[in-house]
């Protein structure tokens, strides 16, 4: 018993091979276009919808410090991020680095929640990009059967119920169409990622300008609403709890660093790339949730498409209409290529590791891409976007990068003491005292997420443990040497 666990704990060091990755992948991204994929993995259903939701269900106008509270913990994260990424440019994220420092089952338990995070990410932003295109389709006079633009469960009370809907289409089919741009290549896929960044990023700020002449102030007040009595409905823990729910909408600087080995130079341009994509995301977030909540009342927001609804409360802005509601579709479009683009990378990195079939590891021998996974991310997530609405996969989302932020913050500690002399291009500022912080900080936030969240979570996790023990564990390539 004793040798099994010392196995499940078993550290895999990084060698230089790692670092290189076989010439399997194009070395082709700059330090503008790993910023491109972090913005256009981070601004999307988070700048779009659920700023309006969970201004509508926790928080208010306070949806605002949600935002912050939630900036400042990804923050922390994104420091230790930038250490690992710099010292460890490998494509699995924060699997590679817990894998480097904690030890194989840890490594197994945050890679497979990594997989669910950036699934369910793309499911989640792929359904609300569904509600956006019907809505700009229904202000053109098109119509959509109902019955195949909503999903056909729903959750209610921690229960789910049909909704009598047979699938949501328009989510799977946007899923199908990132897929195959992830498929044929690194440099086609950051060219389109990189023009959906500027058109989004031109919108939003087009917004927040305009709307700003529609404030009415008395929409901020009271800023933080009067708690109704259950838990995460207004007052502080509403706060909490939509800083809990919001905090995936910053994970894209992980995205970033799961293109280590198609950087040109990923120890010097992976940590700015990942701390600039944080700080644009966070100003954008902020200033459009201020606007937004400030032009009508928060109320009214808890819907899929609230920067729309915002807009057509004011006839002299719906010249605007259009042009945000396609920037939310084109920004959307950007967050489910980004989620699509980094699972397959970490799926590469496990299955190299010998902890998946080695099949998925394959990498197109003309597109220098990992075709197998991406085939693999895109049927699977395509289904899901079909099937559930947006508060379940958002739930799932959060709690999976939590604990994954958490984990990276203590393999930084563990890393500065097990390998001190090693050179590290970027090195977290007051490592003890920021890191531990990040690390109390990112599980504590876990705490504000509903008891269904935490049920999903372990029957997911025991599905990951089931896998593990049944072939990872035996067929580890690690265990083999």
């Amino acid at each position: 018993m004793a040798s099994i666990l010392r196995e499940c704990f078993a550290v895999r060091p990084v060698t230089e091979a790692d670092k290189e990755g076989g010439g399997r992948l194009k070395r082709v991204l700059t330090v503008w276009s790993l910023t491109a994929i972090g913005l256009g993995a981070t601004i999307g259903t988070g700048v779009f919808v659920l700023t309006g939701q969970v201004a509508a269900n926790q928080a208010g106008p306070a949806v605002t410090l949600s935002l912050l509270i939630a900036a400042f913990g990804s923050g922390l994260a994104a420091l230790c991020y930038a250490e690992l990424a710099a010292f460890l440019p490998v494509p699995g994220s924060a699997y590679s680095y817990t894998y480097a420092t904690l030890g194989e089952a840890v490594a197994w338990f945050i890679g497979w929640n990594l997989l669910l995070e950036y699934g369910m990410s793309a499911s989640a932003v792929a359904v609300s990009w569904s509600a956006y295109t019907v809505n700009v389709l229904e202000s053109a006079h098109i119509f959509l059967p109902k019955a195949l633009t909503n999903a056909p469960l729903a959750a209610v009370n921690d229960h789910i119920v049909a909704t009598g809907a047979y699938f949501n289409l328009p989510a799977a089919l946007i899923i199908a169409a990132m897929s195959t741009i992830c498929y044929i290549g690194m440099r086609e896929t950051a060219g389109v990622n990189t023009l959906m960044v500027a058109l989004k990023v031109t919108i939003i700020v087009l917004f927040v300008i305009a709307g700003l002449s529609y404030i009415d102030t008395a929409n901020w007040h009271p800023y933080i609403p009067p708690a109704t009595g259950h838990f995460g409905h207004f007052g502080w823990s509403g706060v909490l709890q939509g800083a809990a729910i919001i905090f995936f909408s910053y994970v894209g600087f992980d995205t970033a660093s799961t293109t280590a080995l198609e950087a040109r130079n990923p120890q010097r341009d992976l940590p700015l790339a990942i701390i600039a994509a944080l700080v644009i995301s966070a100003v954008l977030y902020v200033a459009t949730a201020a606007v937004m909540t400030g032009m009508v009342p928060y109320s009214k927001l808890g819907v899929d498409a609230p920067v729309a609804v915002a807009l057509d409360a004011h006839p002299h802005l719906s010249w605007l209409g259009v042009f945000v509601k396609i920037g939310a579709i084109v920004g959307m479009t950007s967050v489910v290529l980004g989620s699509l683009l980094g699972q397959p990378r970490i799926l590469l990195a496990m299955a190299d590791d010998g902890l998946l079939p080695p099949a998925i590891a394959r990498c197109h021998p003309r597109f220098k891409t990992p075709h197998v996974a991406t085939v693999i991310s895109g049927v699977i997530f395509g289904l899901i976007a079909g099937v559930f609405p947006l508060d379940i996969l958002a739930d799932l989302i959060s709690i999976g990068i939590l604990l994954a932020f958490a984990v990276v913050c203590i393999g930084v500690l563990i890393m500065r003491r097990t390998r001190p002399d090693v050179p590290r291009p970027f090195r977290v500022p007051w490592a003890p005292f920021t890191c531990v912080l990040g690390a109390v900080y990112c599980a504590a936030m876990t705490y504000f997420l509903s008891n269904g969240t935490w049920l999903r979570l372990v029957f997911w996790t025991a599905i990951g443990f089931a896998i593990y023990a049944l072939y990872g564990f035996k067929h580890s390539r690690l265990r083999k040497r």
